[in-house]
């Protein structure tokens, strides 16, 4: 390992999510996130164009929102990106919201259904979203016989009437969910030492992914200018603040929700008592994240209640 890696390895870097909102979105920059992309899909990927996307906004106040960035690539694909920072409730039908929302806004009024680009959400998240002991999961749609389970391959036919064989990953989304905090630290794949990065805003020990030393130089807190360096500092002063207010509102609410549910259990039964104070936990949690001026957005998302309910 050379002293220049050397060096880089111990520099801290800025976080990853400040970085998609402002340094990953220039071109020049373009190489990081082919090399995230490249380790991710297992294959060589190239960044045609950042297209726009629901969170491309560099209001620090956003900050507990998720951050995320929409890519198409040369084969045209389109691809998400998305760190979350706080737990969200209804997680996994929200990404499947931005994945179909994604498809509806690239297909133009009339255009054949052969054209609808595939989508690839990719999310980054620091916080436990469920069981399992893994720290990267991935999911598709693949319809295989119900006798033989055998998968289901498409015929399609061409203008020279050939046909092609299509397997139903090629045009429906995958998914890739990567819990960071779940990542021990042992680096086996080009991957693992991407997660490194995002964990410890840091390049790993020794560098083998593509692209991954060049992230010491332009992720480099030391290489910002004073301006940069405050609204950054800002930033992260912000998600710590927030993040206490939520884990705060979150502690107080499920407590008087459980001591609720603890009392309608002694009349109604367990069962009933314990339904009872999950919702009363959600309740009570909504309140205390009113108190805390956190805001709407933030709170259906961690709690799952819908809008009327929470002014209610």
């Amino acid at each position: 390992m050379s002293t220049e890696t050397k060096l880089s390895t111990e520099t801290k870097l800025i976080r990853f999510d400040w970085a998609m909102k402002t340094l990953l979105r220039d071109k020049a920059n373009f190489d990081i996130l082919e090399g995230f992309l490249s380790a991710v899909l297992r294959q060589d990927v190239t960044i045609i164009e950042i297209l726009e996307s629901e969170s491309n906004v560099l209001d620090i106040d956003q900050k507990l929102n998720r951050v995320d960035i929409l890519i198409q690539d040369q084969k045209k694909q389109y691809v998400i990106i998305e760190i979350q920072n706080c737990h969200v409730t209804a997680y996994l039908e929200r990404i499947l919201f931005g994945v179909s929302k994604v498809i509806v806004d690239n297909v133009k009024a009339g255009e054949d259904y052969r054209e609808i680009s595939k989508v690839i959400s990719i999310s980054i998240l620091y916080f436990n979203l469920g069981l399992g002991e893994d720290y990267v999961f991935y999911g598709n749609t693949e319809f295989r016989g119900l006798h033989d389970n055998k998968p289901f391959v498409f015929r399609r036919q061409r203008a020279d009437k050939k046909f092609d064989q299509l397997k139903s990953q090629e045009i429906f989304p995958e998914y890739y969910l990567i819990n960071v905090e779940r990542f021990a630290d042992e680096m086996e794949t080009d991957l693992d030492e991407w997660i490194y990065l995002f964990k410890h805003a840091a390049l790993p020990p020794k560098c083998h992914a593509k692209n991954l030393e060049s992230v010491g130089e332009k992720l480099n807190v030391l290489k910002m200018n004073s301006e940069e360096r405050h609204r950054y500092d800002l930033y992260l002063m912000a998600m710590v603040n927030e993040q206490d207010a939520v884990e705060t509102a979150l502690n107080k609410g499920l407590q008087k929700g459980l001591e609720q549910g603890l009392e309608q259990g002694r009349e109604e039964g367990l069962q009933e008592g314990r339904e009872e104070g999950q919702i009363n936990g959600k309740l009570e949690v909504a309140k205390e994240m009113q108190k805390s001026g956190i805001d709407m957005k933030t709170i259906i998302a961690i709690t799952g209640l819908s809008a009327d309910i929470i002014e209610q």
